[in-house]
């Protein structure tokens, strides 16, 4: 393994996903469950987008270049389409969640929801799309798998404890 070619890869996928909707997500959710199932529940949803990254990013070594670009385009619209599309509708189960909250969650269902939301949101992310980038050029997909999974999985720690932190002073 390449060590310089590995911090190159988790600094670069840590600073894609520090400023990106899922850090938004895991801070959000921090604030209504325990930060501990989030990170958890998110971590798992990293590291699942990544496998599927890295899996494709080594299909797409087989593909001429014209047919990844493709490829590349319609899944990149697809989770534009997705999250265009289902705005409304998480609109209207944030709020029949609000009315639900005076239950408590189960640690169960918080890491499950953690890792639906991340694991919906991350299809087509450039962070997806950079892994699958990485792997063609490297020809390492252990390499990518593992720098860019604990790349993310460190924002998810950031996201959920700092989301903590957050609504403590605010």
């Amino acid at each position: 393994m390449n060590i310089g070619a590995f911090l190159g890869i988790f600094a670069l996928m840590f600073l894609i996903e520090l400023p990106d909707k899922t850090m938004i997500a895991t801070i959000v959710m921090s604030t209504r469950a325990r930060p501990s199932s989030i990170v958890v529940g998110a971590s798992a949803g990293f590291v699942v987008q990544m496998g599927i990254a890295v899996g494709a990013g080594g299909l797409l070594t087989l593909l001429p270049a014209h047919v990844k670009d493709l490829i590349v385009g319609l899944l990149f619209l697809g989770g534009a389409a997705f999250l265009l599309f289902s705005l409304e509708s998480t609109a209207e189960r944030v709020g029949e969640d609000r009315a639900k909250s005076e239950h408590p969650s189960t640690r169960v269902k918080e890491i499950v929801t953690a890792f639906s939301v991340i694991f919906v949101s991350e299809f087509g992310d450039l962070s997806q799309i950079q892994a699958a980038n990485f792997t063609v050029k490297t020809h390492q997909p252990l390499e990518v798998f593992l720098a860019a999974s604990l790349a993310l999985i460190s924002v998810s720690f950031i996201g959920a404890f700092g989301g903590q932190l957050l609504q403590r002073v605010v």
